[in-house]
């Protein structure tokens, strides 16, 4: 996805993968920038971590406590910090900084809105998980306007202690920590959870608890597989449904814009995306 991007826009970039344990974070990040990258991406655990690590948190960063994006910048003779990928010669800094950004957010936002055709603004959601994605995905939903959020997850404490949150930080949103009634009427059903990943996976809801024909719409954070028992079952209950791969797609173009200063091309990053996914299934 992010190679295609690249092609596209004539750079002579290659963004490439590396397995790096918790514990080596820190020197890996630090050879970054030594070897004056302009950016990188980071996944779970590492999202985390890297808060302390950065110099500098983008807005985005420290609105959702994690940075999956980091972009290094370097001064230049007029004490101004110029992207090391939108610098002439990255090798004519001598003072690097690092910069976290979180871009999985509104990911999150523009894929139902995009994949789905959904409008978050005044809509009622159930939100399955409150691991890392469910509590990044809670409070986007609650930034977006939804008008009530239900909360389910496996352990009840964690669920409670981000509806905690959003009752202090949206005082106007409903949320709550159960089901919704049955037969009430819900906009969106969105799993945040693991389950999916495995065919044998459980669902990441009670089917006792939770009729999917109360739901129009339904997304899976989960893209690959493409359909997970979750979305299986809400297509048959006549749900609009969608995996992850706008997420994946969406997060992944802005952290390219924030590299480069330029307009991503979507959908030849899309196509490419689902090319990969294609020869993964």
């Amino acid at each position: 996805m992010q190679n295609a991007g690249l092609d596209e826009l004539g750079l002579n970039w290659r963004y490439l993968a590396f397995d790096v344990l918790p514990e080596h974070l820190v020197p890996a990040l630090e050879g970054t920038r030594s070897m004056r990258y302009v950016g990188l991406n980071l996944t779970v655990p590492h999202k985390l971590l890297a808060l302390e690590w950065v110099d500098l948190l983008d807005q985005s960063a420290r609105k959702w406590g994690a940075v999956n994006t980091v972009r290094f910048e370097g001064k230049d003779p007029d004490e101004k910090w110029v992207p090391l990928g939108q610098a002439e010669d990255p090798n004519a800094f001598h003072t690097i900084r690092s910069v976290g950004f979180n871009t999985d957010a509104d990911a999150i936002a523009t894929s139902i809105n995009q994949d789905l055709g959904l409008s978050l603004n005044g809509s009622h959601c159930v939100l399955l998980g409150a691991g890392g994605a469910g509590r990044v995905a809670a409070l986007k939903l609650a930034e977006s306007g939804v008008e009530s959020l239900y909360l389910i997850n496996r352990t009840a404490s964690k669920a409670m202690a981000i509806a905690e949150e959003l009752r202090g930080a949206f005082p106007e949103l409903r949320v709550a920590t159960d089901y919704p009634n049955a037969g009430e009427k819900i906009d969106l059903v969105l799993n945040a959870t693991s389950l999916g990943l495995k065919a044998s996976d459980a669902l990441p809801f009670d089917p006792e608890a939770l009729n999917l024909e109360q739901a129009s719409h339904a997304y899976d954070m989960i893209y690959q597989p493409t359909q997970t028992p979750f979305l299986k079952k809400a297509h048959e209950a006549g749900c609009r449904t969608s995996n992850g791969l706008g997420m994946l797609l969406y997060q992944g173009a802005a952290a390219l814009e924030i590299w480069t200063g330029q307009a991503p091309p979507i959908e030849t990053m899309r196509k490419a995306l689902c090319r990969h996914l294609d020869t993964r299934s």
